[in-house]
């Protein structure tokens, strides 16, 4: 067994008694969990990231804009008012997620938009890897 792998199946033990609502997505594979029910996920990666993100499918998007003719629209189009639609649940949380040291990007697939805040830590430091967790569900999971 690699260290590294070591490291990811220590983490997780110590991580599933404080979160038992964390879930292993694919086998060997990120682990997730909803951030209250507002749609956020908070998403912990074998590569030491946090991920705490919002989005919107596609799909959801074209149900929104119903009443005119998404069927025209391209996937780019659509994209755009999936980032206008997310954009309140999104910046109410952008500035203490950047001055709290996560970066933001935009995901985007034939699937779904997404704004995704993401945060390094170290994976051999089940502690602080605990406490971002636990932040990051205090501040946006209670948050209502």
């Amino acid at each position: 067994m690699s260290g590294a792998s070591e490291d990811w199946t220590v983490l997780k033990a110590s991580l599933v008694s404080t979160f038992p609502q964390l879930e292993d997505v694919e086998a060997g594979g990120a682990l997730t969990m909803d951030l209250g029910s507002d749609g956020w996920l908070l998403e912990l990666t074998q590569d030491g990231r946090v991920l705490c993100q919002y989005g919107m499918a596609l799909e959801d998007v074209m149900t929104l804009l119903s009443d005119g003719t998404p069927e025209d629209l391209g996937t780019d189009e659509i994209a755009k008012q999936a980032k206008y639609y997310i954009q309140p649940a999104v910046s109410k949380y952008r500035a203490i997620l950047l001055q709290s040291g996560f970066s933001e990007q935009t995901e985007m697939n034939e699937e779904y938009v997404a704004a995704r805040f993401e945060r390094t830590v170290d994976l051999t430091n089940p502690k602080a890897v605990q406490d971002l967790m636990s932040w990051c569900v205090q501040t946006i999971g209670v948050a209502r």
